[in-house]
């Protein structure tokens, strides 16, 4: 079946080559018994595909059960998978079948796998590896043939890091990945789904289908849509059903928009899913920046450690010589011990002023005695955690959408987010 059969039979609008991708994989990993794990913000339709992979499928004629683990209370969801015997907790009065019992023979969509208790990740480990589990309170082991689809919003990896999900599940759920893609990622499908929503509400509500201006077409596409289609669909339906004319204008629009800021701080272009390049040269330009800050403060240190401390000076051969020079001459510069720095070197990152060493250094000096006091106010560090900390306000804590806000990958933000000891 070809990719716009499919679209066609599951209802899915849009051309992106990213989601025709998304698709791709899905028919191609439907023939097998693979377990797929499917990622993707909220909104974007994650359970259309896993029906996708199940109605392409051998088991297509058998059972499909779609189970969101976030609604599950922590304290049932092992009876409402596995099943639990007659008695085995209060309230437990009779014997129930869980869905891996159920279903047997067919596929289980576990969405928002990210939510499962620890415990509960064990017990699916069993069964995917050897398609085994016992019910709440018995002892009897069970066999079953389940294929399972999980989906989550959550980045697993960095849940994995922060011990909250197990790394062996993690890759065993993971055997294909399949990522659907956000609607910010597919701009050229935006208008066509609106169009679409309009069309249906339209004749829902027996009424003429709203239409957008050229001005209006931008706005909606420069949204930044972080609900998704869903978000999408609900702003068509209120148009649909509050709007006295049917040609909206970019006015009109915005009122059904929810506000947010258009000044991007220091980002790149959409284009940043497709030239992943310029967030890994960004990458390497920060990790330039902390070294430089720590080999210059490492100089600085010793630099003043000598001073006050010639003795010292023994122990350091390169740096011996100078040292001599500055005691003889009492004049010398910081320069010649450092080329490549400037005369007055100010470290990146320091904390607090820093002392600027200048000519005139007694013989016998066990301090320094002139200085300048440099007030810093341009602190990368600082200013970078003050950056991320707007960032994941702006974004409402979505770690992706502020990372590409930032120009920076999420696998990076995470990395500042634990350096900079900040708490979502």
């Amino acid at each position: 079946m070809d990719i716009q059969n499919i679209k066609n039979r599951f209802n899915i609008i849009g051309n992106s080559p990213v989601l025709n991708y998304a698709i791709q994989v899905a028919e191609q990993v439907a023939a097998t018994d693979l377990t797929v794990l499917i990622n993707g913000e909220s909104g974007v339709g994650k359970e259309v595909f896993s029906q996708i992979i199940h109605s392409l499928s051998a088991r297509k004629h058998n059972p499909f059960i779609a189970v969101n683990c976030g609604a599950i209370p922590e304290g049932t969801i092992d009876s409402e998978l596995f099943g639990h015997e007659k008695g085995s907790f209060t309230g437990a009065t009779e014997a129930r079948k869980g869905y891996f019992e159920t279903v047997n023979g067919g596929t289980i969509f576990l969405d928002e796998i990210g939510e499962l208790p620890l415990g509960t990740q064990a017990r699916l480990l069993r069964v995917l590896e050897t398609g085994e589990y016992i019910r709440v309170g018995s002892s009897k082991v069970q066999k079953t043939d389940v294929r399972v689809v999980a989906a989550t919003n959550r980045e697993l990896l960095q849940q994995v890091q922060n011990g909250k999900f197990r790394e062996d599940l993690y890759y065993r759920l993971s055997t294909v990945p399949i990522r659907v893609p956000s609607l910010h990622d597919r701009p050229e499908d935006i208008h066509l789904l609106f169009r679409k929503f309009a069309a249906d509400f339209a004749n829902k509500y027996k009424t003429a289908s709203v239409q957008l201006d050229e001005e209006a077409r931008q706005v909606l596409i420069n949204y930044p849509w972080p609900g998704n289609v869903r978000e999408l669909k609900n702003i068509a339906e209120q148009i649909s059903v509050l709007s006295t004319d049917k040609l909206i204008t970019a006015e009109q629009l915005k009122k059904f928009l929810q506000p947010y800021s258009s000044n991007r701080l220091p980002a790149l272009s959409s284009s940043a899913t497709t030239q992943p390049e310029f967030s890994n040269e960004r990458e390497i330009l920060y990790k330039l920046f902390f070294d430089m800050k720590k080999d210059v403060t490492e100089l600085k240190r010793l630099f003043v450690e000598l001073v006050q401390n010639p003795d010292l000076a023994a122990s350091y051969p390169q740096l011996a010589g100078k040292l001599h020079e500055i005691n003889a001459t009492g004049t010398e510069l910081i320069t010649p011990i450092a080329p490549s720095l400037p005369t007055s070197v100010t470290p990146l990152g320091s904390a607090s002023s820093v002392p600027v060493l200048h000519a005139g250094f007694p013989t016998t000096t066990t301090a320094i005695q002139e200085h300048e006091e440099i007030d810093e106010s341009l602190n990368i560090m600082e200013k970078e955690k003050e950056l991320i900390l707007k960032a994941l306000k702006k974004h409402k804590g979505k770690r992706k959408d502020a990372a590409l806000d930032l120009g920076i990958s999420e696998r990076t933000l995470y990395r500042k987010l634990k350096e900079y000891d900040i708490e979502e």
